[in-house]
């Protein structure tokens, strides 16, 4: 493996939609760091808290809100994204001429975007990072789907994170029968390492996403693991200045964890309980874990990738309203998310920022 000489900045921008963006560009921002890149981390809300955190020596950039949220009930989960349209197109544009900006103001060498659609460079090779070349939204799936494939057409290269062959993980989801882009499946992207240590918890809970559904599944799951006599960790993600840790009984609960707290927590849980967002999908593969998902109502990616991990005999799940206690017991008959890893050739991904 041959190290760049150039020292050249990239731009690494990931998406403010619950933690999961901003996580899995932590391996990436590392392998820059180790192949000789100088990144620049731009981002907002608390992806880009979670990320001041993880690298204080870094320098930061904010970028527009999208402003995305989520609705009440799961139904209406469309009809709100509707709504808050305008707002995420008017930060697109907006991006758009801050990204026109920093390419000259740091010499910027290289754009890797997660997901976040204004953040593109004539100038420079521009990279997209995603998993859903297919975005899925009940009957308008068709055109919202070609809708993201014409952007990312404009990138130089496209990366999934994710296997290409079958058997995989995102399914049609990260899939497509003919790509008339630059698509390169990269394999599962996470920040944890499996390490074999003393099981502390029997379960592990660790909530993500954006409100109000976050809050609403922390109040049911209050409630629920009233019922469960083993060892819980709670983890509310949550991400403030200070972390705060509380025990009630049989229940530690955190507001929120950086990396090295989470993955040593992970190794230390006997089972995890999550939604099933991408992210979390990846995090499970690299640790080996079994688990149990409940997806974010109305929102048809988390839904259906619970739906194909279950039917693959991987992954059991259920509805947040369906949820209990007694529902973890199925996790014995699941094989659990193993056999998906692969090293993964950054020097070679990052030769797209040498050309």
């Amino acid at each position: 493996m041959t190290l760049s000489s150039t020292n050249k900045t990239i731009l690494i921008t990931p998406l403010n939609w619950g933690l999961g963006h901003a996580t899995r560009c932590i391996p990436i921002i590392k392998a820059l760091l180790e192949n000789n890149y100088i990144p620049i981390i731009a981002s907002d809300g608390i992806a880009l808290e979670l990320l001041r955190k993880e690298f204080p020596y870094i320098k930061t950039l904010k970028l527009p809100s999208y402003q995305i949220e989520y609705a009440k009930n799961g139904k209406n989960f469309k009809w709100k994204l509707l709504q808050n349209f305008p707002k995420m197109m008017k930060a697109v544009l907006n991006e758009k001429k801050l990204v026109k900006k920093w390419v000259k103001k740091y010499d910027i060498g290289g754009i890797i975007s997660d997901n976040r659609l204004g953040v593109f460079s004539k100038k420079v090779p521009s990279v997209f990072i995603t998993h859903q070349l297919n975005v899925m939204t009940g009957n308008t799936t068709w055109i919202t789907s070609k809708l993201h494939q014409h952007i990312i057409k404009k990138y130089k290269e496209c990366w999934v994170p994710d296997v290409g062959e079958t058997p995989n993980l995102t399914g049609k989801l990260g899939h497509l029968e003919k790509a008339d882009f630059e698509l390169k499946y990269i394999g599962p992207l996470s920040r944890m390492q499996k390490k074999e240590t003393a099981k502390v918890y029997d379960l592990m809970i660790i909530l993500s996403g954006p409100e109000p559904q976050r809050g609403l599944l922390e109040e049911k799951l209050r409630k629920e693991i009233q019922n469960y006599s083993g060892k819980i960790v709670f983890i509310m993600g949550i991400i403030k200045r200070v972390q705060k840790k509380e025990q009630i009984e049989n229940v530690t609960y955190y507001n929120f964890m950086n990396t090295r707290q989470l993955e040593r927590t992970f190794n230390e849980s006997e089972i995890v309980l999550c939604r099933s967002g991408y992210t979390s999908i990846m995090d499970l593969v690299k640790l080996e874990k079994k688990a149990f998902f409940i997806p974010t109502p109305g929102q048809f990616e988390q839904e259906y990738l619970a739906e194909k991990l279950e039917k693959e005999g991987l992954v059991p799940y259920a509805k947040q309203d369906d949820f209990r206690m007694e529902n973890l017991s199925a996790i014995n008959n699941y094989k659990g998310l193993t056999g998906f890893v692969n090293a993964i050739d950054w020097a070679l991904l990052f030769e797209v920022f040498e050309k």
